[in-house]
């Protein structure tokens, strides 16, 4: 078959379909058009890797360097099916790859590996212009963009979508499925392909928040919340005794908002504190507000006779806490109780935060749920849809940030591409015969 796109009066043909711009979409393509097999990249928004450019905002946290069985423990669940994956493109492979592409990497004090110019727009643009033109000489990658995907013809195979000029059917011998989770749904991720899948029987977890905020029950007061919202909780430690699981403890830091609170150490948590919201409505994260002070230390300091002096000048002078810390104490005890030394000293060690809800999904960094592995082959191919593959966020797995989300995106698409290889070879339609 002539490689280049053949259109047809109704149908336009191609070797292999990629829907989803996104790290794992492209990752897929990398992997076919390296191996001479034409690729045509459709995707929703006006331009490929949008997520994965705000991602790079901060800094671009490409992987992370931690040993790999610490690494693969951060997906939790899906750990067994995430670390197979890595076992053929992880964390080392990520830095190959990019230094690839000419941009060297470098680890930094939390063990976060990024970018030496911490920036993501110039790995992008060297990673597209290798995938429009190969150093083999092959056929590049074709990008075709505000291409939504509508789900497929009545027969079956053939693929809807809608342009600005009007409805498009496309044609493949494989189609690889990479279009996000739910989350940013502004950037193109907003779990519209859902019932799309599960109407051709492909099984489909629900698709939750996850790296996410929450709200605290009943809401933060309103001095509280106009004086403190958007403010850190730093050098403060956080102790989560899941009902299912392990109990979590970790020092960090994260932030108060309008309605309860949010961040890294936050998202850290934030599967377990979900599931725990999920089955009982409500989940209790107890927070110590001087994690390098011992119980005793704080109470002989709370009892320490202050004198004349405010019992916030107190706090301040003798423990070194003010600011938020603070205002959380008076938010939780009130006026009366922080004049308890006792109750007092065990607040700042374990103050019981309450929280009632996640906040919604378009506001979460990524998504968990999405389709089980169960309904998967070992190349991620859709059991009851041979010949379409699944990659990236798409399915059912979730990690922190810290490099983990990217690495896994990227070693999903890398697999659905070498899964598209085989099936193509097995099935005789190699497109390089």
């Amino acid at each position: 078959m002539n490689p280049e796109m053949r259109e047809g009066a109704e149908v336009t043909e191609v070797e292999v379909a990629v829907i989803g711009g996104g790290p794992a979409g492209l990752m897929a393509t990398e992997v076919l058009s390296a191996q001479g097999v034409a690729c045509d990249l459709f995707d929703a928004m006006p331009s490929v890797g949008r997520k994965f450019l705000l991602a790079g905002k901060g800094g671009m946290n490409l992987t992370h360097s931690e040993p790999a069985d610490r690494f693969a423990g951060r997906y939790g669940e899906r750990r067994q099916q995430i670390e197979a994956v890595l076992s053929e493109f992880g964390a080392q492979a990520v830095r190959d790859w990019a230094r690839g592409l000419g941009i060297d990497t470098f680890v930094g004090t939390s063990g976060r590996v990024f970018p030496t110019d911490m920036k993501a727009a110039p790995l992008l643009r060297a990673w597209l212009q290798r995938l429009r033109h190969p150093a083999g000489g092959g056929p590049g990658v074709r990008f075709h963009m505000r291409h939504r995907w509508l789900g497929w013809d009545p027969d079956g195979r053939t693929l809807r979508l809608m342009t600005p000029s009007g409805e498009r059917r496309v044609r493949a011998k494989a189609l690889v499925l990479a279009m996000g989770g739910g989350s940013w749904a502004r950037l193109g991720s907003n779990g519209a392909w859902v019932p799309l899948l599960a109407a051709r029987g492909v099984a489909v977890a629900p698709l939750l928040p996850a790296n996410c905020g929450f709200d605290v029950a009943h809401g933060w007061s309103e001095h509280f919340r106009s004086r403190f919202a958007g403010q850190p909780f730093k050098n403060v430690a956080i102790r989560f005794a899941s009902a299912a699981g392990p109990t979590f403890e970790r020092q960090g830091e994260f932030v108060a908002t309008e309605t309860g609170v949010e961040g890294s150490l936050i998202y850290a948590v934030s599967a377990p504190l979900r599931q725990q919201i999920v089955s009982a409505g409500e989940a209790t994260l107890h927070l110590d507000l001087l994690p390098d002070w011992t119980p005793e230390r704080v109470q002989r300091e709370v009892a320490h006779p202050r004198g004349s002096r405010s019992l916030s000048s107190h706090l301040k002078s003798r423990l070194g806490l003010d600011g938020i810390k603070t205002a959380v104490l008076y938010e939780w005890l009130g006026k009366e109780g922080v004049q308890d030394a006792t109750r007092l000293a065990a607040a700042i060690k374990a103050l019981p935060l309450r929280l009632a809800a996640t906040r919604p999904i378009d506001e979460a960094i990524s998504s968990a749920g999405g389709v089980l592995f169960e309904a998967l082959d070992g190349h991620l191919m859709c059991e009851a849809l041979p010949g379409v593959f699944c990659a990236g966020e798409m399915l059912d797995w979730e990690a922190p940030t810290g490099g983990y989300l990217l690495t896994a995106c990227l070693a999903t698409g890398h697999r659905a591409g070498l899964g598209v290889l085989s099936w193509l070879k097995a099935a005789g339609r190699d497109a390089t015969q």
